[in-house]
């Protein structure tokens, strides 16, 4: 999402770090390429106004001008402001009551039904035991999708059908919780077009009879400046105690994100970043502050990879690195686990100075050749997989026809393979013998 303002700053601060010392006209310099690079990205005038005037006036005080290295206590204050900008530190979610309700508000097609399931699996996850709500009774189809997603995730949902109310449903579903041994009330609200009186008259009514504890703003990070004052209006007539953002992953400014605390005091709590029932990760303000500024987000990439790697299987490949029997079956094994981790160009945008040699090389991570290499490696036999040396002309041009790609390509991939193998052999090797010498364990 942040990518047009993380090169721009990037690009900014390239230019401070070839300075030695720094004058107030070089920090002056650099906060108009960063004020432009905020406005260019959808900040909200009056938040880019306060956010420079106190990076500047904390910039040019005597700790950072007498400093041996000013362009990094410069970029440290940046992203000290931009964390603060975003909340500081990431905001916990209120499932303190008993049970705990949450009660999703937002415009029609900002992705709440949706979020609430994905919500749903987050919580679920915690070892609490969630219960979807299906209080949109306008929006054809709504309780259905509900239901659907329900089935998907083994997760219970409580409707009272198109012609019941949605304030008694909400009210019903409080009660139906604890005889579900639900601890979390999850309750999905109709949305619309636009802000409209009839919508928060509902809404505020919902609000009284469930008394939830978390009142969400769901909103489409693709619709700009527009949230923040989507955000306003929801925030005066129900109290808003937090905001999710969905589409973080798609081509966005991002000016919202950076906007919506300041403007509105709600933080946001939560981040949609793809269309797969479990991409919601809680919002970690210091985390996307060193996205921006191009420090990567090793936390977070540790993170899914603790959530996503079998830890048995981790434990065999190393033992089959070490006695040097890493097979095509095992290759496709880890290139899955890699998969589940998310889009590998956000992966890349976790290391740190990623982006940057991203820019510099002009690197395109293609995800659709791995899918060609995954869909060679099933067009493979199994004893194929096991020894590719066993294959020639006849049965490469096979697996090209099964795959749907061209001979060329399934010998590419096996040439690959044959050198990764080498490589991996040889780190074996040096693994062992030193191992050997100084009583030292490779993994």
């Amino acid at each position: 999402m942040f990518d047009g303002l993380a090169g721009r700053l990037q690009e900014a601060f390239a230019r401070l770090r070839q300075k030695g010392k720094l004058s107030e006209a070089d920090v002056d310099e650099a906060m108009k390429e960063v004020r432009r690079a905020l406005l260019a990205a959808d900040v909200n005038f009056t938040v880019v106004r306060d956010f420079i005037g106190r990076v500047r006036e904390r910039a040019v005080g005597q700790d950072v001008m007498k400093s041996l290295t000013p362009a990094q206590q410069v970029i440290k204050i940046v992203h000290e402001e931009l964390t603060a900008l975003m909340g500081g530190r990431q905001a916990a979610l209120n499932v303190s009551g008993r049970p705990a309700v949450v009660m999703l508000v937002g415009l029609q097609g900002a992705g709440k039904t949706t979020t609430a399931a994905k919500l749903a699996q987050h919580l679920r996850k915690q070892g609490r035991r969630p219960l979807l709500v299906a209080a949109d009774v306008y929006r054809p189809a709504a309780i259905r999708q509900l239901q659907v997603l329900g089935e998907q995730l083994k997760i219970p949902v409580f409707s009272m059908g198109e012609d019941a109310n949605p304030v008694d449903i909400a009210k019903a579903a409080v009660g139906r919780a604890g005889q579900e041994g639900c601890d979390v009330v999850l309750v999905d609200t109709a949305g619309r077009l636009h802000v409209d009186e009839t919508l928060m008259e509902e809404l505020e009514r919902i609000k009284a009879a469930a008394r939830p504890g978390e009142i969400l703003l769901v909103v489409d990070a693709m619709t700009g400046q527009v949230a923040v004052e989507v955000a306003e209006a929801f925030h005066r007539r129900l109290g808003l105690t937090g905001a999710i953002f969905t589409k973080l992953d798609g081509d966005t400014k991002g000016g919202a994100a950076l906007s919506i605390l300041a403007v509105t005091g709600c933080p946001i709590k939560f981040a949609g970043v793809g269309e797969k029932i479990d991409a919601l990760e809680p919002f970690h303000p210091d985390r996307m502050a060193s996205r921006i500024l191009g420090m990567g987000d090793v936390l977070t990439l540790i993170e899914k990879a603790q959530r996503a790697v079998d830890a048995e299987k981790a434990k065999q490949l190393e033992r089959q690195l070490r006695q040097g029997e890493f097979s095509l079956e095992d290759f496709l094994d880890q290139l899955r686990q890699v998969r589940k981790l998310g889009p590998l160009d956000q992966l890349l945008g976790m290391l740190p100075g990623m982006n940057r040699l991203k820019g510099a090389v002009n690197l395109q991570v293609d995800e659709k050749q791995l899918n060609r290499v995954e869909a060679i490696i099933l067009s493979m036999t199994p004893q194929e997989r096991r020894n590719p040396d066993v294959i020639d002309g006849s049965r490469r041009r096979r697996i090209a026809a099964g795959s749907g790609t061209r001979v060329e390509e399934v010998g590419r991939l096996l040439k690959q393979f044959k050198e990764m193998k080498k490589v991996m052999k040889q780190f074996s090797g040096m693994s062992k013998k030193l191992g050997r010498r100084k009583g030292f364990r490779p993994f």
